[in-house]
């Protein structure tokens, strides 16, 4: 299995090289060169299996010969040995053939935790037996960073530093990222907005002086390790409502379109899925842009689902990829009119889009509306950026087709939120209780490259 750039002009690689660098030297994010596919009966052998060996079988065929299968199976068990649900990604029915699946289970409460879980261990074989060490250098709306942080943390093999928008993310989001004691752990409060995190992230990337220097790593959605991590809940949830025997849908709440490019993924390997909605906020450029193929950038406005308050959905560009018929010259030549402020995706690519996508906005008053008329309806309390999935996988029923929608964090990361909408202030799982009562350590930065290079620098010669 060889990986290559969505811009065409980086190395080939394997799985366990593409895992290690993240962004390609090109600028560009690493795709399979073929997606394997799976049958018919391959996918109905899925049925009344654990979620971990559903993943084990899904992802077997994109790693090569990195691993050995049982060193594969033992990362997998690994990963989700502390979920706080057997299932690991249960579903719970919201309307006659309407699906929640519930993806909060883990560590951190939100769905980074199925990719980071993984992502962790993988990273901790593959430096172990090399002897390397490696710098991690992550960028977070909320939930990433704090999922990464809980992967990699005490690891003798990892320093590990995470920018997040100052301000911009919930407490209990930040806490978990500021709180733990372990000295790998750099949690570093950036001026700006997440998209300006991103950009100093890829900045610190395509300076391969420092690059290299560092042994620079990436554990964002730009790892295609997590969005390998992320297709294998399309299938353990496809299969429980019937797939392949009939097609389902799904709704997904995006800002950086990782997650729905995952599901992307899954259908291209052959699960019979109808329709991918993506479901936005009031930042809601992926929805203007499939809407219009006008692809432009404006202000980012705060909002109560902070983890979609993106304007530089850096997935997407795999989407591109693929709908520019892997033409990795056409997809350079829009990112770079990206830096200037936007693009206009082409009528054929814009059609290839609209075949597997679709799209819709919630507003402010809307996210806090469906909170209060989800608990009412179903008694499922939902946080914010679940209900906007909820909202708009309603609307996007066929009556025919069963609709999942992705529960992508536990109401307890926006308790201020839901207690606005509901009246109820939900708590922490008990093995975070005392989140509120731990010491933080964190460190307010510029937005600002060469300081942040320094501090990196800086930090792991100690």
């Amino acid at each position: 299995m060889r990986y290559i750039s969505t811009r065409g002009n980086a190395p080939v690689l394997s799985f366990e090289e593409a895992m290690l660098t993240g962004l390609a030297r090109d600028g560009g994010l690493y795709v399979p060169e073929t997606i394997p596919q799976m049958s018919v009966e391959d996918i109905k052998a899925l049925r009344g299996l654990s979620y971990e060996e559903i993943g084990y079988r899904v992802m077997r065929p994109f790693i090569g010969g990195t691993f050995t299968d049982d060193e594969f199976r033992e990362i997998i068990a690994k990963a989700y040995s502390s979920f706080g649900h057997d299932a690991r990604a249960p579903l719970v029915q919201l309307g006659a053939n309407h699906y929640l699946l519930e993806l909060f289970h883990g560590p951190t409460l939100a769905f980074k935790d199925f990719a980071m879980q993984l992502i962790g261990q993988l990273f901790q074989a593959a430096l172990g037996r090399s002897g390397e060490r490696v710098t991690i250098v992550g960028a977070t709306s909320g939930d990433t960073g704090s999922a990464a942080i809980e992967a990699f943390k005490g690891l003798d093999a990892v320093d590990v530093f995470i920018l997040f928008p100052h301000g911009r993310v919930s407490e209990v989001q930040r806490r978990q990222m500021t709180t733990p004691p372990e000295s790998n752990v750099h949690a570093l409060a950036m001026d700006g907005h997440f998209d300006d995190c991103q950009a100093r992230l890829k900045d610190m990337f395509n300076d391969f002086d420092f690059r290299d220097g560092v042994r620079l790593a990436g554990v964002n959605s730009i790892n295609w390790a997590r969005v390998l991590a992320q297709v294998v809940y399309y299938f353990s949830s496809a299969v429980s409502l019937g797939a392949p025997d009939r097609k389902v849908s799904f709704t997904v709440p995006t800002g950086n379109f990782g997650d729905v490019f995952a599901g992307y993924i899954a259908k291209q390997m052959g699960l019979p899925i109808d329709r991918l909605v993506i479901a936005t906020n009031q930042n809601d450029i992926l929805h203007r842009c499939l809407s219009t193929g006008e692809y432009k950038t404006s202000e980012v406005h705060p909002s109560i689902s902070p983890s979609m308050d993106i304007q530089v959905s850096s997935n997407f560009e795999r989407a591109l990829f693929y709908a520019y018929g892997q033409d990795g010259n056409a997809v350079g030549q829009l990112m770079d009119e990206l830096k200037e402020g936007g693009f206009t995706v082409s009528q054929g690519a814009l059609q290839a889009l609209g075949e597997h996508f679709d799209s819709g906005r919630v507003s402010e008053q809307e996210t806090g509306a469906t909170i209060t008329e989800m608990l009412a309806r179903t008694g499922e309390i939902l946080c914010p950026h679940s209900a906007i999935g909820a909202r708009i996988g309603d609307q996007a029923q066929d009556g025919e087709t069963p609709m999942i929608t992705l529960a992508t964090a536990h109401p307890a990361k926006f308790p201020d939120a839901v207690e606005a909408a509901t009246g109820h202030r939900p708590g922490l799982p008990n093995r975070m209780g005392d989140l509120y009562e731990r010491s933080e350590r964190v460190t307010r930065v510029e937005n600002d490259l060469e300081a942040l290079k320094s501090l990196v620098k800086d930090r792991i010669a100690r």
